[in-house]
C-alpha cells in the first residue's frame, strides 16, 4: 500500500476522470496524481510534450530520464522506462552504463556524453558548471538544452511524488502509455 491513497477516482471532477479513463494503462502513478485534479490534466499534457513533441531525439530523452530516476531513486521511473528506451532503441548497454554512473562510456556518443553531463549537473547541482553549458552548445540547439533542462526536472518531481508516497510498481506500460500520453498533450 502507498503511504498517500490513491485518488478515487468516481470523485474526480468530470474533465480529470475523463482524462483519466482515456490513458490505456491506469497506471498506479496516474491513480496517485489524480489526487492533484488542478495539476493532473496539464501535467499529462507536459508529460505529454516531454514525451512527443520535443526537438530532442527520443533515445537521448530516455536516456535522460533514465539518467534522472537512477539518480534520484526513482525506482518506478527507471522501471516503466526501461523497456521504452529499448523499444526506441537505445540499448542495454548505454542502460548498464547509466545504472553505473558510466556517462563517458563509449557506448555513448559525444553529444550524448556531453548532454549526460548536463543533465547530471543539472539534478545534482541546480546551475550547471559554466563550462558543461557551453560545451552542450557546440551539440545542441538551445531549444534542446532547455528541454533537457525540463526533462530532468519533470522527471525529478516524478521521482519525488513515487518515492515519497511509495507507489506501488505496475508491469511497465510500454509504448501504449507513450502513445496515449503525447496524443493528450
Amino acid at each position: 500500500m502507498p503511504l498517500i491513497a490513491y485518488a478515487d477516482i468516481e470523485r474526480l471532477p468530470p474533465k480529470v476522470r475523463e482524462a483519466f479513463d482515456r490513458l490505456p494503462r491506469k497506471l498506479n502513478i496516474f491513480r496517485l496524481w489524480a489526487n492533484a485534479p488542478a495539476c493532473f490534466r496539464q501535467g499529462l499534457r507536459l508529460g505529454g510534450a516531454i514525451l512527443g513533441q520535443q526537438e530532442l531525439s527520443a533515445q537521448l530523452r530516455e536516456l535522460i530520464i533514465l539518467l534522472t530516476a537512477h539518480e534520484d531513486g526513482g525506482a518506478y521511473e527507471w522501471h516503466q522506462h526501461v523497456p521504452i528506451a529499448l523499444a526506441l532503441g537505445c540499448t542495454q548497454e548505454q542502460i548498464d552504463a547509466l545504472a553505473r554512473n558510466a556517462y563517458e562510456a563509449a557506448c555513448f556518443d559525444e553529444k550524448t556524453r556531453i548532454l549526460l553531463r548536463l543533465a547530471s549537473e543539472v539534478r545534482t547541482s541546480v546551475r550547471a558548471r559554466e563550462e558543461t553549458v557551453r560545451a552542450a552548445q557546440t551539440v545542441a540547439s538551445a531549444q534542446e538544452l532547455v528541454e533537457v533542462i525540463i526533462t530532468v526536472g519533470f522527471y525529478m518531481t516524478m521521482a519525488r511524488l513515487t518515492e515519497t508516497a511509495r507507489v506501488e510498481l505496475d508491469a511497465p506500460g510500454g509504448t501504449a502509455v507513450l502513445e496515449a500520453l503525447t496524443k493528450e498533450s
